[in-house]
């Protein structure tokens, strides 16, 4: 079954974009997790939904990612068949105020493209670093901007293998959330509606972001951003930092001395340690404040 299934995918998109036991960690922004069986980098929507079809029929777990800047996978790794989105997968076409961008292109380049054309509306998405399918599922934001405010429309591809074509107004755009999250539909391309604007307005505003993000944030450690969801009504990290929880630590997990709502890799943490981690700082919070964190990180894979 193994050796047919391995074959099957190197049929679709060629032996070289096929990986056995890939580890994880070399494909996770918190450089943590344990190896996937398969490993799959497709380059077109149809290899994408041959990859899909086949995991379908086989009856094997299949889980597609883009660049894993929002991810956690287990130490014991993923079973299965990983497909990821990201440079094999990242083509941006401009026209007029229209960025049509694959599924695998990461927020930076978006960005960068945009300024290139001298669109503006892109700049607060600049700095986060997932990939722009990532973004969409999620809805994400930052700096007072979303993505429910620059898309126009988006390709998925549904759970029966049936590319759909969604309208802004369609996708259930809300606080982290989409109908593509929902319905576990794969992102194949989005649509932006950006604005004309001039280039040095643009690259100053993407210069002052970038700045506070280096002020603000552990960037100089391995993690998944902010670890849990903005509760209604407060920030998670200063919950977190009031509850005297900065600098706490489980094995090689800590939660950040410079931004309380970031998990870190101090350099040799485990997936069972950030859980750990995870685990006590939402018991902390909850029992010293009453408001209950949830978790923004996906987990994905065996313990």
């Amino acid at each position: 079954m193994e050796q047919k299934l391995y074959q099957k995918l190197c049929d679709i998109v060629g032996e070289e974009q096929v990986l056995t036991e890939e580890p994880m960690k070399k494909h996770t922004t918190f450089r943590i997790g344990g190896n996937a069986d398969y490993f799959v980098r497709p380059g077109s929507r149809e290899e994408i939904a041959g990859i899909l079809q086949t995991c379908r029929s086989a009856q094997i777990p299949c889980y597609v990612i883009g660049n894993g800047s929002n991810l956690l996978v287990g130490d014991r790794g993923i079973r299965g068949v990983v497909v990821q989105l990201f440079k094999n997968f990242n083509h941006i076409q401009a026209e007029g105020t229209t960025l049509t961008v694959q599924a695998g292109a990461i927020n930076s380049l978006v960005a960068s493209k945009a300024l290139e054309a001298e669109l503006t509306g892109y700049e607060f998405a600049a700095g986060i670093p997932g990939t722009i399918g990532g973004a969409v599922v999620m809805n994400a934001g930052a700096y007072g901007g979303e993505m429910k405010d620059i898309l126009s429309e988006v390709t998925v591809l549904d759970q029966e293998g049936n590319f759909l074509t969604l309208k802004n107004s369609e996708l259930e755009l809300g606080y982290r959330t989409s109908i593509i999250s929902r319905k576990g539909y794969v992102v194949i391309e989005a649509k932006l509606t950006l604005a004309k604007g001039k280039k040095e307005e643009i690259l100053a505003r993407m210069e002052e972001l970038k700045e506070k993000r280096v002020s603000k944030q552990p960037l100089e450690y391995p993690s998944a951003g902010s670890t849990f969801k903005r509760p209604e009504g407060y920030f998670a990290g200063k919950l977190i930092m009031d509850a005297g929880l900065r600098g706490f630590r489980v094995g090689g997990a800590q939660v950040s001395e410079k931004h309380c709502g970031f998990v870190i890799n101090t350099g040799n943490a485990t997936a069972a340690d950030v859980e750990k981690l995870m685990s006590e700082v939402q018991r902390i919070v909850e029992e010293t404040f009453g408001v209950k964190l949830e978790p923004e990180v996906k987990r994905i894979g065996e313990n």
